[in-house]
């Protein structure tokens, strides 16, 4: 799976790190179902602030919210793909 940001980037620059998020992001709307992707990562993502917040332990439902990411990035590379295909 393919991902413009890299870890060390994400650490060394956050600010160029969100603008290239923010670019893959703008392709949800060409999603079939862009909210059945999103909004339970965005339930994992509060929950895993709160989790962290004034606690110092393993959060148990990281893998969740690892596997929501990666299947919203491979939706969105398959837009790209088919795009570069279809040379638009």
């Amino acid at each position: 799976m393919s991902w413009s940001i890299a870890r060390s980037e994400a650490l060394s620059d956050p600010l160029a790190a969100r603008l290239k998020a923010m670019t893959k992001l703008r392709r949800l709307a060409e999603l079939d179902d862009p909210e059945g992707l999103v909004v339970p990562i965005l339930v994992d993502a509060i929950l895993m602030a709160e989790s962290y917040r004034g606690a110092r332990h393993q959060i148990t439902f990281l893998p969740e919210l690892t596997r929501s990411v990666d299947a919203l990035i491979r939706e969105i590379n398959i837009l790209e793909k088919a795009e570069e295909m279809t040379g638009k």
